[in-house]
């Protein structure tokens, strides 16, 4: 069985993909399109499973 850690990343992952390839359609900067693809897919979806996994601890 998959965890929710591992659905809540997979579905980030694939979100930031998404908001990368428009990121890189709409402008040039790299910093910005790098920026969406590091924010969304891993910075987003660490604080969900960790803010998850404290309230689960602290129950």
């Amino acid at each position: 069985m998959v965890s929710r850690d591992t659905i809540v990343t997979v579905f980030f992952i694939l979100l930031a993909v998404d908001v990368w390839q428009a990121a890189i359609h709409r402008t040039d900067s790299l910093v910005v399109q790098l920026g969406v693809l590091i924010a969304i897919g891993v910075l987003i979806p660490t604080l969900i499973n960790e803010v998850r996994r404290r309230r689960e601890e602290s129950s």
